[in-house]
């Protein structure tokens, strides 16, 4: 049986980078592109400086993005993005019981980390969300407004670059709520730092 007690390496060098940076790319892309919608008056970043730092932001998420997509595809991380079918809303409904209502009663996680199963249902479902549909969206979306000539004209009267925008305003909205959410979910470890250590050392 395996013991919890044990730390578990589980994150390899190559995806704490990877998420170290994600991160910071995501910050960056965040701050500049609040700063370029509310360009009056000037909220944080002063507009041409917004813009120009949100797309050299957005093109190294798309690299970094990359990155995480053949690591997934060509080492075993991709098996926790896996989602296994039968009973998944149940086991959905147990870990959203505990995220609202057991974690404040200090009862035990329902689907603790094990080195066959590093995400909980809820994880799980989430990243797959942000990593598999909505990132690759805001870097499609992103790269149709750096190029709005590759950008279909018109849809039902309507320019295309505005579905573009629109598209990308909603994506990053999304990201950004997720990330709010997933640095308030980190503070549920063993202690309020240790699932923050854990992207730093690798161990659980």
């Amino acid at each position: 049986m395996e013991n919890h007690n044990e730390p578990l390496y589980l994150y390899p060098v190559w995806i704490r980078l990877w998420h170290i940076l994600n991160a910071l790319f995501c910050l960056t892309l965040i701050i500049t592109g609040l700063s370029i919608q509310f360009s009056n008056p000037t909220i944080i970043v002063k507009f041409r400086a917004a813009v120009a730092v949100h797309n050299v932001a957005g093109v190294l998420l798309s690299i970094n993005y990359l990155i995480f997509f053949l690591g997934n595809l060509f080492t075993k991380n991709g098996a926790y993005y896996v989602i296994e079918v039968r009973g998944f809303f149940t086991r959905l409904k147990s870990q959203f019981h505990h995220y609202t209502i057991g974690v404040f009663k200090n009862e035990n996680a329902p689907f603790p980390v094990t080195m066959e199963s590093k995400f909980n249902p809820l994880q799980q479902f989430s990243y797959v969300a942000i990593m598999y549909a909505v990132l690759p969206l805001v870097i499609l979306s992103g790269i149709g407004l750096l190029y709005p000539e590759i950008t279909v004209h018109s849809l039902i009267g309507i320019s295309g670059l505005d579905y573009t925008d629109l598209l990308h305003l909603l994506c990053g909205f999304i990201v950004t709520i997720f990330m709010c959410i997933h640095i308030y979910f980190c503070t549920f470890g063993k202690t309020t730092l240790s699932n923050f250590k854990s992207i730093i050392n690798g161990y659980h």
